[in-house]
């Protein structure tokens, strides 16, 4: 059973790569890591702060949000 998979999974990453594919690896924040909910929470209250007080991303955002509203 084991060959057959991997016998499915070279087939379908040789199509993905016959499609001008190619894989690739990337690493991620690991979510279960100690303190990771309160870095999250720390870089998410400075985004905040600096939007906040950033009055031409404010003034972006409006524009971007009244020309939605006319499509």
């Amino acid at each position: 059973m084991a060959a057959n998979t991997a016998a499915r999974v070279q087939k379908y990453r040789l199509s993905l790569r016959g499609s001008g594919l190619r894989p690739i690896q990337i690493w991620v924040p690991d979510t279960n890591a100690p303190g990771f909910l309160e870095e999250c929470r720390r870089q998410s209250q400075l985004v905040a702060l600096a939007d906040r007080s950033d009055n031409e991303l404010n003034s972006l955002l409006d524009t971007a949000l009244s020309d939605l509203d006319d499509l």
